[in-house]
Formats: C-alpha cells, sequence, structure tokens
C-alpha cells in the first residue's frame, strides 16, 4: 500500500517516502517467503518440502532480513541528516545518493543470500530430516547437516556481527548524535517535532531487533522447539505485517494521501 500512494503521490516523492516504499516492498516479500509454504502446508496437511524448495526459501529469506536490516539502517542515516544537517538536507540527499544506498543495500543482501545458499547446498544431508520449524531457517537447516558445519558456522557468526551488529551500531550512532540535535533546540514544541519525526523509525528498529534477537536468544537458552517456532512467528510475519501500520499511523502525509486514494475510488464507484 505504501508503495502505490507513493507512487500516484507526486508530493510523496521525496528520500524518506522513497525509502519507506522499498521497506514496504520488502516486507511483503518477506512474509510471502514463509507465509505462502506455511498456508499450503496447513491446507495440504503435508510438511514436506523438496531440497530445492528448502534452498530458495533459506536464499530469500536471508536476502530479505538482510536487506531488511540494511533499509532500516539507510532510514536511520537519512533522520540524521534530516535533523542534523538540516540546511544541507537538499545537497546531501540527492536522488543519485537515495538510489546508490537502495543499490548497494540490494548488492550485498544478494551476494550475502547467494553465499549462505551456495555454502548450504556443499553440506550433505540424511534422508528424510524433520525440520523443527514453519520454515526452513539457516540455522536449523545446517545444524541438521550429517557433515561438517564449522565454516557454515564461522561464516553465520561473522555475518551477524558484521551484517546485523554493524548496521545496529550505526543506527544507535546516528541517534546518539540526533539525540544530541534535539537537545539543543531551545523550545519545547521544536523537540517534540524533531522527535515525532523518528518516532515510527525507531519502533520499527525496535521491534524487529528485539524480536529476532529475542529468538535466536531463546533457540539458545531453551530446546523447545515450540517456543522458538513461536517467537519466529512474531519477527517473520507479526513485525513485516506492523510497519506498515506503525507508518501510517504516525504520518499525516500517508494518511492524507490514503483518504484522497479511497475518496477517489468511491467516486469512480459511484
Amino acid at each position: 500500500m505504501h508503495t502505490l500512494i507513493s507512487v500516484k503521490n507526486s508530493h510523496l516523492h521525496m528520500p524518506m517516502y522513497f525509502f519507506l516504499s522499498n521497506l514496504s516492498f520488502v516486507d511483503i516479500c518477506f512474509t510471502s517467503t514463509t507465509v505462502q509454504k506455511m498456508l499450503l502446508n496447513i491446507q495440504t496437511q503435508s510438511k514436506a518440502i523438496t531440497n530445492a524448495g528448502s534452498i530458495t526459501q533459506i536464499h530469500f529469506f536471508v536476502l530479505l532480513i538482510e536487506l531488511d536490516i540494511l533499509l532500516l539502517t539507510v532510514m536511520a542515516y537519512h533522520r540524521y541528516v534530516a535533523i542534523c544537517c538540516p540546511l544541507h538536507y537538499l545537497v546531501i540527499m540527492k536522488r543519485h545518493l537515495c538510489g546508490l544506498l537502495i543499490l548497494v543495500s540490494w548488492v550485498v543482501s544478494v551476494l550475502y543470500a547467494l553465499l549462505q545458499s551456495l555454502m548450504v547446498l556443499c553440506l550433505s544431508f540424511c534422508m528424510d530430516l524433520d525440520i523443527p520449524h514453519f520454515f526452513c531457517e539457516l540455522n536449523q537447516v545446517v545444524q541438521l547437516a550429517c557433515s561438517d558445519t564449522f565454516l557454515n558456522e564461522v561464516v553465520i557468526y561473522v555475518a551477524a556481527i558484521l551484517l546485523g551488529g554493524g548496521p545496529l551500531t550505526g543506527i544507535l550512532y546516528s541517534y546518539s548524535k540526533i539525540v544530541s540535535s534535539i537537545r539543543a533546540i531551545s523550545s519545547a514544541q521544536g523537540k517534540y517535532k524533531a522527535f515525532s519525526t523518528c518516532a515510527s523509525h525507531l519502533s520499527v528498529v525496535s521491534l524487529f531487533y528485539c524480536m529476532s534477537l529475542g529468538v535466536y536468544l531463546s533457540s539458545a537458552v531453551t530446546q523447545n522447539s515450540r517456543s522458538t517456532s513461536t517467537a519466529s512467528v512474531m519477527y517473520t510475519v507479526v513485525t513485516p505485517m506492523l510497519n506498515p501500520f506503525i507508518y501510517s499511523l504516525r504520518n499525516q502525509d500517508l494518511k492524507s494521501a490514503l483518504r484522497r486514494v479511497f475518496e477517489r475510488e468511491r467516486l469512480n464507484v459511484n
């Protein structure tokens, strides 16, 4: 919905809505990667998945979750420029830079997903594996391999630090600068307005990282597959579905544009 509204309304062709439309598109693809197969399993009462289907699901899941992380980091940088460097905003956030940031995010995510997929392909598995999950999650599949998984685990943990912890560090650094800039604003109304522009992004980042960290910490502490799967549903299904609502409810421009779209459709029907 965000993507369609941004395309249809020329006044929303700004960096913030450009990044937001990309995030919405990734969230749609993210949920489609796992939910479609889960619904098919429920409908057919069969939990079977082919080896090719498993690799494909791992590839797109890794790609989209990394792309989600990088887009949230790009949006944090955008907030930093808008609040900490308002006079240079138009000079810095040009169209080609925004496109370059999105392109780099896609390239990094595709290469990382391709690396993980190829490394899983190099593993050997026993017949008729039982994956204790509702989708082929990378860690779960690697743990079930019959061959040596040391290199896979090293790559997973190094990537988690570089491609997960690195962007989180960037987000925290951006917001430390943003908080310092907001504190320097003299009027209470100015402080509230500056902080309100970051509230949606902060909510989405907190929800995403808290849920994903909760899943991996719970899987490391407990071996209860049901609790791990329940937690995974929260960050693979619920969180991406909540993101558009979080941004829409706190964004007057999007609500006004959405209202105009509905009014136009109602007039066309009448």
